[in-house]
């Protein structure tokens, strides 16, 4: 793996960034060492130097990915199972309306098959961190069988932002997750 244990420079921060936007408008084929460089105004050489390969950048990259976003969630405790569920809910509309990207894991799921090892591990984790997160707030809520409600609150938010995105119908995403925190805890 890339020097992921060490703080990230400026550089590396910029690189991926970059290619973070990339593969959240495109998959994990949507960038190339190029691309970035050509973007940042940097030589290919020096992504390189902190990511010696695309797989190495596409692992540190789902790693923060998932860091942040699950940050963004903070902590299952100290707030309802509604309100826990209205702020998961938020991170995926965040992205989709404020930011107009998609999911990257959501995005290299899709394309997990054909990932290298490293990154779709990485991807696979994101899945099981967010469905612990969420299966923790389901057993709050005394939900039956909140493993599989987990499951299903991610599957109707990635796919809300695949059909928002497919139908250019940004409206689509709030309309389809408006009552999503208090119905599923109805179940």
């Amino acid at each position: 793996m890339a020097k992921s244990d060490k703080p990230l420079t400026e550089t590396a921060t910029r690189i991926l960034d970059v290619a973070e936007r990339m593969a959240r408008l495109g998959g994990y084929n949507a960038f190339s060492f190029r691309d970035i460089a050509s973007e940042i105004g940097i030589k290919s050489a020096s992504i390189h130097y902190h990511f010696p390969t695309k797989e190495d950048l596409g692992e540190v990259l789902v790693k923060r990915y998932t860091e942040r976003f699950l940050d963004a969630l903070g902590q299952p405790d100290g707030a309802s199972p509604t309100e826990l569920l209205a702020r998961y809910v938020q991170v995926y509309r965040s992205a989709l309306i404020e930011q107009d990207l998609m999911c990257l894991c959501g995005m290299f799921g899709a394309e997990i098959a054909k990932l290298p090892d490293p990154v779709s591990k990485r991807t696979r984790e994101f899945f099981e961190r967010n469905l612990a997160w969420l299966e923790t707030v389901f057993q709050a809520a005394e939900s039956k069988d909140p493993r599989a409600r987990a499951g299903e609150t991610i599957a109707q938010l990635e796919g809300a932002m695949i059909l928002t995105r497919s139908l250019n119908d940004m409206d689509l995403f709030n309309r389809i997750t408006a009552n999503l925190p208090t119905e599923s805890l109805r179940h």
